[in-house]
């Protein structure tokens, strides 16, 4: 009987959470730009009709037309195959490194928030240590050690993610930790792996989605920048900050590519912002109504 029971709970729970997303405006419109990107992404081979790699210097700088729908670089490449290769990956780089970063920040925050006071001081100063060095200069010292590619930029964006996420968690495992659930597991015995894994977890996962979601177009920002830096991917690897760069240099004469390069900013900037504000609005228990 409790078997019949339980999927109609999760499938009402499922229905509520979509109800919601739909009442909000802008949460619904953050999905559909969300969703929007991922399908472009991950369907990208069947979307582009110009290989983005490809160069036809006769047809270089040419505006937007039926064959070119945003026109050419000055190289000739086709920009709106460049914008749509470059939303795979931006994507990629985004939720690589917000999930590496997120595991690795929940674990320290979780052995910082219940361990004892002695490694949470200590892994406080790493993660005071990794947000003091500003982001370009971190990322400039390890293209330097590294190398300008793929695996740099997500390597930057990891390494200065983590102590944000970790710091959440800390300060939610501490604030939990005392309870009186906790301090009665404890009492009956209960190993700190257990009641880490199956009380504090479950507690702070959702707050950390949130904050994720709403991290995912910082990341695409940082990306972006620094390919428009030449930090980045390397050429001719199509990336939105790359498309900027490129039509940077003839903004005067030929503005479709900047434009081109940074109208996939700005939406998916909205979409996980929108969306994160939505979601944050559905779990948080003190706006959480009926």
């Amino acid at each position: 009987m409790s078997d019949m029971i339980k999927p109609s709970v999760h499938d009402n729970a499922a229905a509520l959470f979509f109800r919601r997303i739909i009442k909000d405006p802008l949460g619904l419109l953050g999905l559909v730009l969300v969703l929007g990107m991922i399908f472009s992404a991950v369907g990208a081979d069947l979307i582009i009709p110009h290989d983005p790699t490809a160069m036809n210097i006769r047809d270089r700088l040419a505006g937007p037309s039926l064959q070119y729908l945003m026109g050419t670089d000055h190289l000739g490449r086709d920009v709106f195959s460049r914008v749509i290769m470059g939303g795979r990956i931006a994507l990629w780089v985004a939720l690589v490194s917000t999930a590496v970063s997120l595991f690795i920040g929940l674990v320290l925050g979780l052995i910082a928030g219940y361990g004892p006071r002695w490694l949470d001081n200590f892994l406080i100063l790493v993660f005071d240590a990794l947000r003091s060095f500003p982001t370009i200069m971190f990322a400039l010292a390890m293209v330097t050690l590294m190398g300008p590619s793929l695996d740099t930029v997500i390597f930057v964006v990891i390494a200065t993610s983590i102590p944000a996420y970790g710091r959440v968690v800390r300060t939610q495992t501490q604030a939990l930790k005392h309870n009186e659930f906790i301090l009665a597991e404890r009492s009956q015995g209960a190993g700190m792996f257990r009641i880490l894994w199956v009380h504090m977890l479950p507690n702070v996962i959702g707050p950390l989605l949130i904050i994720a979601s709403m991290d995912i177009p910082v990341v695409v920002t940082i990306e972006a920048g620094l390919s428009f830096l030449g930090l980045g991917v390397k050429p001719p690897t199509p990336s939105w900050g790359s498309i900027l760069y490129d039509g940077y240099s003839f903004i005067r004469n030929t503005p479709w590519i900047v434009i081109a390069g940074g109208i996939p900013l700005v939406l998916t900037t909205l979409g996980f912002t929108f969306l994160g504000e939505s979601l944050r609005d559905i779990f948080d228990p003190k706006l959480n109504r009926n």
